[in-house]
């Protein structure tokens, strides 16, 4: 592979001593060992191409996929477990780890060690994946742990973004108005982003699960009330948000949405890191919470409709000339949305294996290097709903990322006991 990082990638990257990583942790009750995990994460690394690629720039500071036939083994430190949350804090660690691009691997392994229980802690740069793709890897890593003799398959990678984009997208009237939107956008940003970046603060998380008794109640009134719990987990957390934030609420949700159900080449086992977004709001955030539930859920199904992803690839293409301001802007704007939150259903991964057990799934985390870092992501396993939100104190003081997050649950405990909607 030799190929430019997209635009989506690259914003994630940041810059070489700054990548940007998602953490993943797996809660496993019986026996494993290092030999075992050094087996399947090589299994890993023969499977998926950008696993065995380090990063380069060219002399305008353009970052490059390099495939390197001589990458280490992707690395596992083991640690001495001391207790349950021991991995909230090894996350926060990694949270500020910086992978060395420019030699690899793009992945690490963190392996919490006791005589009975295990956490096991998947690293990546969020440049070379998205959900989807750190769920594949678990997947296929507890796989292999579990069976060594399991045989994945590789699959070869794209070689430029061109070859999702049809050739009857190309045409010189589209090229030339996306040449002037992208100098347009040189000048606005550069308005944007005079001045010294903002100081950065400290990143935390704060997590919970929902019972399996409230999730299965909540999955039951949505089924009820016409609505999907992606819109509920949306409008609880923006009314929380009002609830604590007062005027400094917008009532706007950004939702980043699974590029694979547009672009069917990239398959669903495949590391893939961008990921198109829908914007949504509610207009009165003290409306009835299922009415608004339903008019989300609506509006993020006509948002995804509306999307036509091959063309906002190949409108991408012509903004990397700004990509560093746009990481800038970033950096420096709150924004007007009050969470990034990502869903990540049902978790495809097996509970019980031969040789242990999967206790448990902790949703992904990700310390973003933006202003408005307020990042919350939801996965649902063995019937229990995991809820991870990360922010940083520059931006959200914990103590009130708190309140928001206990008020959350409050909203998603009481109102899924209602009578049946009359429609």
């Amino acid at each position: 592979m030799n190929r430019k990082l997209i635009l989506g990638e690259r914003i994630m990257y940041v810059d070489k001593a700054a990548t940007v990583n998602c953490i993943f942790t797996a809660k496993i009750r019986g026996a494993i060992t290092l030999e075992g995990l050094i087996h399947a994460l090589g299994k890993l690394q023969q499977k998926h191409p950008l696993l065995g690629v380090v990063i380069r720039e060219d002399e305008n500071g353009r970052p490059y996929f390099v495939s390197d036939t001589k990458i280490p083994p992707i690395p596992v430190q083991m640690i001495e477990r001391r207790d349950d949350d021991h991995w909230q804090q090894v996350s926060a660690t990694e949270w500020e780890y910086t992978f060395n691009v420019r030699k690899g691997p793009l992945a690490r392994v963190i392996w919490l060690r006791s005589d009975d229980v295990s956490e096991l802690l998947l690293v990546l740069p969020h440049c070379i994946c998205d959900g989807t793709s750190i769920l594949t890897l678990m997947r296929e890593l507890l796989q292999v742990l579990d069976k060594p003799e399991t045989v994945l398959i590789p699959y070869p990678s794209f070689e430029s973004i061109h070859d999702f984009i049809p050739a009857s997208l190309s045409s010189w009237k589209l090229q030339l108005k996306l040449w002037l939107l992208s100098k347009m956008a040189v000048a606005v940003l550069a308005l944007k982003t005079r001045g010294q970046l903002p100081a950065r603060g400290k990143h935390y998380m704060v997590r919970w699960k929902l019972d399996r008794v409230s999730t299965t109640a909540l999955i039951n009134a949505c089924k009820i009330e016409n609505t999907s719990p992606h819109a509920v987990f949306s409008i609880a957390f923006m009314e929380a948000h009002r609830h604590v934030m007062g005027d400094a609420s917008h009532g706007k949700v950004i939702c980043p949405v699974d590029i694979r159900r547009f672009i069917p080449e990239i398959k669903q086992d495949h590391l893939f890191a961008f990921a198109p977004i829908a914007e949504l709001s509610i207009s009165k955030i003290d409306g009835d919470f299922w009415v608004n539930a339903r008019q989300l859920k609506t509006d993020l199904i006509n948002a995804i409709e509306r999307m036509d992803v091959r063309k906002l690839l190949l409108t991408s293409e012509h903004f990397h000339t700004v990509a560093t301001r746009m990481v800038n802007f970033l950096k420096k704007n709150d924004g007007t949305h009050d969470v990034t939150l990502s869903n990540m259903g049902k978790l495809d991964i097996p509970e019980r294996y031969d040789t242990f057990e999967l206790e448990t799934l902790y949703s992904p985390s990700a310390a973003f290097p933006w202003r408005n870092a307020n990042t919350l992501v939801i996965s649902t396993f063995r019937g229990q709903t995991d809820f991870s939100f990360i922010s940083c104190e520059i931006f959200l003081e914990e103590a009130k990322a708190r309140t928001i997050m206990q008020k959350m649950q409050e909203l998603l405990t009481i109102n899924p006991v209602h009578e049946p909607a009359h429609q």
